[in-house]
């Protein structure tokens, strides 16, 4: 690590409260070290254990070349999840023991020319809630977590580029990069409006040739498209009058079968269970392509909600799930959780329409754990549990590495329907 920076997301705080979230619900693999150390410590003979659960498990990847990944239990949960949900490897050997995956959690690392960028995974309710110490006094910490994560030769290692890896150099990369951030940042202004502006600003990135302009050049370019992007922000915002056009129907039949991605509940267990089980994903898909009636049980939710209810205005946010929010996706942005390595090779273009997608989807769940619940309108502990719940997807789930969803992403920008789908879900 030596010779880096980290760049650390100063606004975000973090400490685990052993709520053991992160061990009922991921999948921990595990390299070969680690599988011999959990071995010699000899777990197999313990009596804690239930009968027949095999501490590790070698299923992951194609037969001609299986990953190792920690056991689970019937449930889903970790096999070394005790009772008090603690971590039985820690208590017994200390935390240097664990898998590094567990170790790192929820923190990511992603390379930035001379930097490493830090962000956070939302999936850990602590790191949603804000809970915990700064990250920014944990950067001793974090730097020695970034020796074993960070590989060899990461200095070397191409910006994700605007629409492709390599077509631009980090710094006037990072000129996108801090606009978009700058966009997300004002505090008066709701997350939706701010949100909204960053989509046209990319908009206006993706229709532009940038091939022939120097640094320079692009640095103005950047600053100008910046402003213009305010400039029809307020326009829109006068001229609206509170109304906000629905998606079209194309747009509507793409975003609903987006939000069935984060929707899903995709733990070991479910997907364990047999051409039952894919046939209920099959039933459940074509459910959500109709549209119509009653939404089929989701995160294991079995309630009368209908497709119709969801579209119904369900109140503004509250200040504290602003917060959340803008907090959020300045975090991901300032930490590139976005693009390039992060998120399957995508450029910049893409891959903040996929994050800016992230919120319509995660307003559209807290409204069916809302309507489930005999309400009508959104709290905060509800966006909570929503940007959990989806972000334990976005970017760590292969069905976002398919060219069916590069080409949704594609259609609904082609038709305004992501501007349209964050300001119909934030109503």
């Amino acid at each position: 690590m030596d010779g880096f920076g980290l760049q650390l997301p100063t606004i975000q705080n973090w400490s685990c409260h052993s709520c053991s979230e992160c061990c009922t619900r991921h999948v921990v693999e595990i390299t070969e070290e680690e599988r011999q150390r959990i071995v010699d410590q000899g777990w197999s003979d313990d009596d804690e254990f239930t009968e027949g659960t095999p501490v590790v498990v070698r299923d992951l990847g194609p037969f001609w070349n299986r990953r190792w990944r920690l056991g689970q239990k019937p449930n889903g949960a970790c096999v070394f999840l005790d009772e008090q949900g603690l971590c039985r490897i820690h208590a017994r050997f200390g935390e240097p023991t664990k898998p590094l995956a567990c170790r790192v959690y929820p923190y990511a690392f992603h390379p930035q020319g001379r930097q490493v960028s830090v962000s956070l995974r939302y999936s850990c309710p602590s790191v949603v809630e804000n809970k915990g110490r700064s990250v920014a006094e944990q950067e001793s910490e974090l730097k020695e977590m970034a020796v074993e994560v960070v590989p060899a030769g990461v200095t070397q290692a191409p910006a994700p580029g605007l629409r492709r890896t390599g077509d631009l150099d980090w710094l006037p990369f990072r000129q996108f990069v801090n606009s978009l951030e700058a966009l997300m940042t004002p505090p008066d202004v709701p997350v939706a409006t701010k949100l909204a502006t960053a989509v046209r600003f990319i908009d206006m990135v993706s229709e532009a040739n940038l091939d022939r302009l120097s640094d320079q050049q692009l640095a103005d370019f950047v600053e100008i498209i910046c402003g213009a992007a305010r400039s029809e922000a307020e326009v829109a915002g006068e001229s609206a009058d509170g109304q906000n056009p629905p998606l079209s129907a194309a747009g509507r039949l793409l975003f609903r079968m987006l939000a069935a991605q984060y929707a899903r509940n995709d733990s070991l267990s479910n997907w364990r269970t047999g051409l039952m089980g894919r046939f209920r994903l099959l039933r459940v898909g074509t459910r959500f392509a109709l549209g119509n009636g009653r939404i089929p049980p989701l995160q294991d939710i079995d309630q009368p909600v209908t497709f119709d209810q969801l579209e119904e205005p369900f109140g503004g946010l509250t200040p504290e799930a602003e917060e959340m929010f803008t907090r959020y996706f300045r975090v991901k942005i300032r930490g590139l959780q976005f693009c390039g390595r992060a998120f399957f090779g995508f450029g910049l273009i893409e891959g903040f329409r996929s994050l800016a997608l992230v919120f319509p989807s995660m307003l559209w769940l807290a409204r069916f754990m809302v309507a489930a619940d005999g309400r009508d309108r959104l709290e905060t502990a509800d966006v909570a549990k929503a940007i959990e719940l989806a972000d334990h997807y976005h970017g760590y789930t292969p069905q976002f590495n398919r060219h069916q969803y590069r080409w949704q992403v594609a259609m609904l920008a082609r038709g305004g329907d992501i501007r349209k789908a964050i300001d119909w879900y934030s109503r």
